[in-house]
């Protein structure tokens, strides 16, 4: 958990009072959020705990730092405009306009802990950790879970691959995907919703699976308008999509009552990795899967 931010800065921006005036006001803005927060000039002085992250604004102290297992993010100023950070993963801009929640998130990456996407009155919508996986299979286990949408895999490994894969190529390259919906009450997983890609389709679709023992106690309504609101709000889409298999009515329903319209008929490819997780390789087009879906869409 991420606890302070230091700013490291390069010897020969220490007379930059423009650089040093913006730092300085972040740093009170961190502090007034609860985290704690220092300039130093000297990597040796910098707190050794894994609960800081090292903003800088020198590529090669930032390399220095990476090496030596610290978590840390390049910064772009007047001063060195232009400069590369090829070995960290973020680089901000404008110093003093980087709000916690980017600090927090930035951490969160490196840390390997999930982030948290947003609350309702009752649920956590957060990143699904491999840890999930295990409560997945619980979830899943019930066959009316799997009448109308595909199951996990056989084997928890291949399903622990997999997750392992989507939180690197989908969680940290698009900033949005299926995500876990936790209980706050009790801290249960009891379903996962939340968006995906599909092939062949413009629109971003809304996906929602909520645990047997969870139905018909408005979790899904409750995460689904969230996650909606988010879509429209944070993520700037401007229609959403949802395909539902044609058989199955409860969800057609759900998705009415969130403000969908029916658009059509689809035949969607089902089974795309086969029984066993491949490294991502999908299975050979002989293979293939299809079913009849209904198309659904909402337009913010």
């Amino acid at each position: 958990m991420l606890r302070s931010v230091a700013f490291l800065m390069d010897e020969k921006d220490r007379n930059n009072e423009t650089l040093r005036t913006a730092i300085l006001d972040e740093t009170g803005y961190i502090r007034d959020c609860g985290y704690g927060a220092e300039i130093s000039f000297d990597k040796e002085k910098l707190p050794k705990e894994r609960e800081t992250l090292v903003v800088t604004d020198s590529p090669d102290l930032a390399k220095e730092l990476l090496d030596a297992g610290f978590y840390v993010t390049g910064m772009l100023h007047d001063g060195n405009k232009g400069m590369q950070f090829p070995q960290v993963k973020y680089v901000f801009g404008e110093i003093d306009q980087v709000d916690m929640d980017s600090f927090v998130k930035v951490y969160q990456r490196y840390a390997g802990e999930p982030w948290e996407i947003l609350r309702t009155e009752r649920l956590i919508i957060r990143e699904t950790t491999l840890e999930d996986v295990d409560e997945f299979y619980k979830l899943y286990a019930d066959p009316e879970m799997t009448l109308y949408m595909e199951g996990l895999f056989e084997d928890p490994k291949d399903e622990k691959r997999y997750q392992k894969d989507y939180i690197e190529k989908v969680y940290y390259l698009m900033g949005f995907g299926v995500w876990t919906l936790q209980r706050i009450s009790d801290g249960k997983v009891i379903g996962r919703a939340g968006y995906s890609v599909r092939n062949g389709f413009d629109e971003v679709e809304l996906g929602f699976l909520v645990g047997k023992e969870y139905q018909r106690q408005g979790y899904c309504m409750e995460a689904c308008r969230a996650i909606l609101d988010y879509g429209r709000d944070m993520l700037s889409f401007d229609k959403v999509q949802t395909l539902v298999k044609e058989k199955n009515e409860v969800s057609i329903h759900i998705c009415k009552k969130l403000g969908f319209q029916e658009t059509g008929k689809v035949n969607v490819e089902e089974n795309i990795y086969g029984k066993q997780y491949n490294q991502g390789k999908k299975v050979a087009l002989s293979q293939s899967q299809y079913g009849d879906y209904v198309k659904m869409t909402l337009s913010f």
